[in-house]
């Protein structure tokens, strides 16, 4: 994977820090990355992709998730299924893998909550933006190489880790239950 840029197979060019590579050894199932916008939660992450280009390409839009977990409004916390127009009816056929990519780091740097994929981490964005952001940010450093701790969420999950759930689990319960550990525990022994 080269930062300045790959050609795919009669597709087009991807450059700049978006990059795109064959997966598989199949043409049409492809890798990519962006980084985290500047400015963002995401900052200095970087997110993989799962990227599936069909033969009616480009008529029909790519298929696209994100393979890295990521808290974000317009993308699910639990699968990486992705909520942005250009993927679904406001595909055009002039678009391309590029546009897919850079749309996708401009969806992380404003996201849609009106529209959301998740609606638990979009209802934490228009009701406490700052615990959105801190929980972004969290998640970006477990599980995007993103360079800022939050220590407050690692000293939370570490505590349910310590009582037998799985730091995945415990992460999970704990963003939705806006970091609380005993409304978390509750949460996770209902289940």
């Amino acid at each position: 994977v080269a930062q300045c840029g790959i050609k795919i197979d009669g597709l087009e060019e991807i450059t700049t820090n978006l990059n795109a590579y064959i997966s598989s050894g199949k043409a049409l199932n492809l890798r990519g990355e962006i980084d985290g916008p500047p400015d963002t939660p995401y900052t200095g992450a970087k997110y993989h992709l799962e990227i599936f280009v069909s033969d009616t390409y480009p008529f029909n839009p790519p298929k696209v998730r994100f393979v890295t977990k990521i808290w974000h409004p317009n993308i699910s916390s639990v699968t990486g299924a992705i909520c942005l127009d250009i993927l679904k009816d406001q595909w055009a056929a002039a678009m391309t893998l590029r546009t897919v990519l850079l749309s996708l780091q401009a969806l992380l740097a404003t996201p849609e909550p009106d529209d959301p994929q998740d609606a638990v981490v979009a209802n934490q964005y228009k009701k406490d933006r700052k615990l959105f952001e801190k929980t972004a940010r969290h998640w970006a450093n477990i599980y995007a190489e993103g360079p800022t701790r939050e220590p407050e969420c690692d000293a939370a999950v570490q505590q349910l880790a310590d009582m037998g759930f799985s730091e995945e689990k415990a992460r999970s319960a704990l963003s939705t239950m806006h970091w609380s550990v005993s409304d978390a525990l509750e949460n996770l022994c209902k289940s």
